[in-house]
């Protein structure tokens, strides 16, 4: 039976949520077909059409294609570095290899001032929540990030536990959210002291540095990143 913590979270999401993980942590990998809809039915008592739904939103993430006369195929995770990748960078370079360190614990800030985006006064009012995170591939630190989230709705944001987890996750798990889209700045500069440092880089290096909006389904809320990313040995890629 499909298990989840939101009580009043719609059957097919569950579902999605449930493959998602099974797909990510390796469970059906890529060529593998997912249990049929008769299966997944009966195994989690649902109907077809929540089963469809779920399966359909894992097609339009690009999780799995659907084979006619033989269902649902994993499509292979993205190598490389998935941060243009709207499933979110831990979903495109798999768990298995991908340790998340916490530089800066959230926190409760002031919105810097000037901001790399235009944001709407009321936003300001609420306050930023402010995290910096190192993310490895197979233990080479490969991306260094700055977050700032408005600070509207997001119960007990702070305290919870982000070393080696997704914030795209804890986003949809825990609060609904699910990033739609954005806009984003990429340009490439100089490692200057931290960055190398952070990255095991040679001080003035060249580095990508991205700067995005994400958008979200609940209306009005966006939050923003600012990336540095080593791509000497890995390309970035995904949809955006």
């Amino acid at each position: 039976m499909v298990e989840y913590n939101t009580t009043n979270t719609p059957q097919y999401k569950k579902l999605y949520e449930l493959l998602r993980k099974h797909i990510n942590n390796g469970m059906y990998k890529e060529g593998d077909l997912l249990p049929s809809e008769n299966e997944l039915c009966i195994t989690h008592n649902l109907t077809r059409p929540t089963v469809r739904q779920a399966l359909q939103e894992l097609v339009n993430d690009g999780y799995i294609k659907k084979q006619q006369g033989r269902g649902s195929v994993v499509n292979p995770l993205p190598k490389g570095i998935g941060i243009l990748s709207l499933k979110g960078f831990t979903s495109a370079v798999g768990e298995k290899n991908l340790r998340t360190k916490i530089i800066v614990k959230p926190k409760l800030i002031k919105w810097e001032k000037p901001f790399m985006f235009d944001i709407a006064e009321e936003i300001t009012e609420v306050g930023c929540i402010y995290m910096e995170r190192l993310r490895f591939i197979d233990g080479i630190p490969r991306s260094y990030d700055i977050n700032y989230i408005p600070n509207i709705n997001l119960p007990r944001f702070i305290s919870r536990n982000f070393e080696n987890k997704s914030l795209f996750d804890i986003f949809r798990e825990h609060y609904k959210i699910k990033v739609k889209g954005g806009e984003q700045k990429i340009r490439a500069i100089a490692a200057d002291d931290k960055i190398s440092e952070y990255l095991q880089m040679k001080n003035g290096q060249p580095i990508l540095h991205l700067e995005r909006k994400l958008d979200t389904n609940r209306i009005g809320f966006c939050f923003f990143s600012s990336f540095y990313c080593n791509t000497e040995s890995d390309a970035i890629y995904g949809n955006f």
